[in-house]
Formats: C-alpha cells, structure tokens, sequence
C-alpha cells in the first residue's frame, strides 16, 4: 500500500511526466509562441483571401453577352493573390508542424534535452518579430495595394526569411537527433 505522499507525488508526476520540470515548460512555451505565429499568418492570408476577394468583385464581374470571357489580365491577377495566399498557408503549416524532440525517457538520458528547447524557444522568439511585421504589412494593405501588379510577389518576397528560420530550427533538432 502507498502512503498518502507516495501517491500525491505519483499524481504530479503522471507516471514519470513531471509539469514542473524546466523542459516541460519549454516545450510548453515553444508549443505556445509558434502557436501564435501560425495565428498570425492565418490572420494575414485571411486579409489576402479579403483583398482578393474584392479584387474579383471588382475586375471579373459575371460574363455577359457582351463579354463572355473574363479579362486575362485580371484571371492572372487573381490567380498571383490566390498563390501568394497558398504559400502563407504553407508556412503557417511548417511553423505549426515544426519538429521538437520526443518526450523520451531513454533519450532524454543521452542528451541535453533542456539546452535544445531553451535554444527552440530562442529560435521561436527570434521568429516573432519577423512574422509580426510580415503580418502587420499584409494587414495594412488596402484595396488599392492589392490592384497592383506586383504585390503577390512581395507577399511571396517575405515569406523566405520565414522559411531560413524553420530551416535553421530544424537543423538544430536534426542535429540531437
């Protein structure tokens, strides 16, 4: 029979996950701000989605008699904004499914799982500012930013950065592993 503190520390403990430890709370910290910085982009390529939306209203009215195809130029435009939006999402779902190290009780052993979460988290925060001020651009632009030729690619032109950066974090977790 277990005694009265035996049990409470088995409780807290869940069977060997401790919610204390300083690597849980990193890893709960790294879950929380790419968490945010997915929410971020989603919220920019919401507005993009908006943008373009409204660019279709205005450029690729229904056919009519008169006009039973819709203007090329406007088809590309449109078609530029929707792979700008695409791309955004597609980084959204790189930060989302970014890799972390297994809760591994044999691995955890054999490495300094602490210094990798605190260098992730490092990694994530770093990253904020990058996707803030790529959202905060994305979600300034107005209808007449988005009449122009070239904004999908300097939507596109931003996201690369974004990109090094999970490449550089993935590396870092490649490398304990």
């Amino acid at each position: 029979m277990m005694s009265a503190s035996e049990t409470a520390t088995l409780l807290l403990n869940g069977w060997g996950y401790n919610w204390y430890r300083a690597e849980n709370r990193l890893r709960a910290d790294d879950l929380l701000i790419r968490a945010k910085l997915s929410e971020l982009l989603g919220l920019a390529r919401a507005h993009l989605a908006a943008l373009e939306a409204g660019y279709r209203r205005v450029h690729l009215p229904p056919p009519t008699r008169e006009q039973p195809f819709p203007d090329r130029a406007a088809v590309a435009h449109v078609q530029a904004l929707t792979r700008a939006g695409e791309a955004i999402g597609a980084v959204e779902t790189s930060i989302r499914n970014a890799p972390v190290p297994e809760m591994d009780r044999v691995w955890q052993a054999h490495r300094d799982e602490g210094r990798l979460l605190r260098e992730l988290v490092a990694r994530d925060s770093a990253l904020v500012e990058t996707v803030a001020r790529f959202h905060d651009w994305v979600v300034a632009a107005r209808a007449e930013d988005a009449e122009d030729a070239q904004f999908a690619e300097r939507v596109r032109a931003g996201l690369p950065v974004i990109m090094a950066a999970l490449a550089a974090r993935r590396d870092a977790v490649d490398r304990v592993n």
